[in-house]
């Protein structure tokens, strides 16, 4: 029987990079209502649950079908919450409502090239793994942490003093140097029980997912608007079918 599986979109307002990224016009549609087709359209799903701060996210998100039963307090919404903050207070909101769920998954509507099949994909994976924690998705890094720094006062050391022998990595060629990983945070999926005892999102036993092509972008600079927008221009990225008219939001 499968277990029953929550989304969780977390869309919190007052971005400042991108003041109101997450409802800004992407193509036709608010951002956010990308993530939210694509969560519905998965099919893994039983709720798909905005989880906002915001009167005005929460009507774009249930114009597009998703729940929003609650909004989130300002206490666990702020740009330094940890997301173990908010996600227990919804698991634990929802069971005292009756609505008990075995598996959470968090899919920011930041990246709004994860299609239906991006998490299809995922749900397969973490469900073929009956000892895993969680899953999350990566993506390998650009720029490799063997070649990063840390300053203090008028000296620099570096972030990870590794060696290839007797070279340091920061002194290696880039392919030289081991394959590193930098989550994409574009999809997240963990047991409930392992948030409410771990006090944690993701466990220790932890699947990686790896993003094909532009699926883990992530849209968080004004910069990253622009290449979102070049992206679809070009088409190089495409993304989830939306059948709903465009949600207005007047100025």
């Amino acid at each position: 029987m499968k277990p029953k599986t929550v989304a969780f979109i977390p869309a919190r307002s007052g971005s400042k990079r991108v003041p109101n990224k997450n409802v800004k016009p992407l193509a036709e549609h608010p951002m956010l209502a990308y993530t939210v087709r694509a969560a519905i359209d998965s099919g893994v799903f039983d709720s798909v649950i905005c989880a906002t701060d915001s009167e005005l996210y929460a009507d774009v998100a249930r114009h597009y079908g998703a729940e929003v039963p609650f909004l989130r307090s300002a206490e666990i919404s702020g740009d330094k919450s940890p997301d173990i903050e908010w996600v227990v207070w919804m698991l634990n909101t929802l069971k005292a409502q009756g609505r008990d769920y075995e598996i959470f998954s968090i899919l920011r509507p930041t990246s709004p090239f994860r299609l239906p099949e991006t998490i299809r994909r995922a749900w397969n994976v973490f469900t073929s793994d009956p000892n895993a924690d969680s899953l999350r998705a990566i993506e390998k890094c650009k720029q490799h942490p063997g070649k990063m720094w840390v300053v203090r006062g008028k000296r620099m050391l570096p972030v990870m003093p590794f060696t290839n022998g007797t070279t340091p990595w920061h002194s290696s060629q880039y392919a030289a140097l081991p394959e590193i990983y930098a989550q994409d945070a574009s999809l997240e999926i963990a047991w409930s029980r392992i948030a409410r005892e771990q006090n944690t999102i993701a466990g220790e036993a932890i699947i990686p997912f790896i993003s094909q092509g532009l699926e883990g972008f992530d849209i968080n600079e004004p910069e990253d608007w622009l290449l979102a927008e070049h992206y679809l221009a070009k088409g190089e990225a495409r993304l989830p079918v939306v059948s709903q008219t465009p949600f207005q939001i007047h100025d």
